[in-house]
């Protein structure tokens, strides 16, 4: 699987959030401004089998505070109803997450409270990207990237909700007055964004970006016992870029995990470029004890994207 967006007239497609609803697969994407929309907005595209994907509609900016674009999605399958938590876009330490449902995984309905969640300014500037979600000991948890006062180092946040309630502002609780996990490794730079959870065991596993975009982004990958302390499980990236020439030459980034029956599959986005343009494939996920194998799509030997 190697999937891009064309529609803003370049190969485009970043931030990935699958979710399979009547039999189909839905892959929600960022996309940069379109003929369509002149700031950011999410793509959705539709499969039968995860490999062949058919763009069918795009989630535009629509209220005030989305002016700037919307993007990078998190999504969970509630009731039968499909939930975006995604975020606002280009403005600063103000950027926020917001709420809309979905009964077929293509129309939604913005919550009339958005933007539904920013963190308390106290040990961070008050931003929120980022979003993904996970039920846990029957709470849906909230996890975002946000950034120290100087806005230099990102980092990961947390909060809590009732998986019963409507995701309004009053129904997000923190999970700590602090940061859950923040970059320590020196392949991880000055960020850790782009969390991405899983349930495995009775513990919360969490895949995230480490380093900014394409310096390079490399996957690391965290656990944790009670969703609130994490441990990293390498000091190493559990998935890293590609080789020059490859369509993940200058990142592979911003993973999402998505179960399917019996199968654990992670998402993520990569460039060859240093950013021109992105892609997005997929890799299968297998624990092992306390650690865990990725084992990515293979990609075509005559595909070659050169820098």
């Amino acid at each position: 699987m190697l999937f891009t967006n064309p529609i803003s007239g370049q190969n485009f497609a970043k931030d990935p959030a699958v979710v399979r609803l009547n039999g189909q697969y839905f892959l929600y994407h960022s996309l940069p401004p379109t003929p369509k929309c002149k700031g950011w907005s999410i793509g959705i595209a539709c499969s039968k089998d995860l490999e062949r994907w058919e763009i069918v509609s795009q989630l535009l900016p629509t209220q005030p505070w989305e002016e700037n674009g919307i993007c990078a999605a998190g999504a969970i399958l509630l009731d039968g109803k499909v939930h975006l938590f995604y975020q606002t876009y280009g403005n600063g330490m103000l950027d926020a997450i917001c709420h809309a449902v979905s009964p077929d995984g293509i129309h939604f309905e913005k919550n009339p409270e958005n933007p539904v969640f920013r963190p308390e300014a106290t040990w961070c500037c008050g931003r929120a990207i980022d979003a993904d979600v996970c039920l846990f000991e029957g709470k849906l948890l909230l996890y975002f990237a946000t950034r120290d006062h100087e806005m230099e180092i990102q980092k990961i946040g947390g909060a809590w909700a009732d998986p019963h309630s409507a995701f309004s502002r009053r129904d997000f609780h923190p999970l700590a007055a602090q940061s859950l996990l923040y970059p320590e490794m020196k392949w991880e730079g000055k960020c850790i964004e782009a969390p991405a959870t899983v349930v495995q065991d009775g513990k919360i596993w969490m895949f995230y970006g480490g380093s900014y975009n394409c310096t390079p982004q490399q996957i690391g990958c965290a656990v944790s016992k009670d969703g609130i302390f994490f441990q990293r499980i390498s000091s190493l990236p559990v998935l890293a870029n590609g080789p020059q020439g490859s369509w993940n030459a200058s990142e592979s980034g911003h993973p999402y995990l998505f179960r399917d029956g019996e199968k654990l599959w992670m998402f993520y986005q990569g460039s060859p470029d240093g950013g021109k343009s992105w892609y997005i494939s997929k890799a299968q996920v297998f624990f092992e004890e306390d650690a865990v194998r990725i084992q990515p799509d293979p990609i075509g030997s005559n595909l070659t994207f050169l820098p």
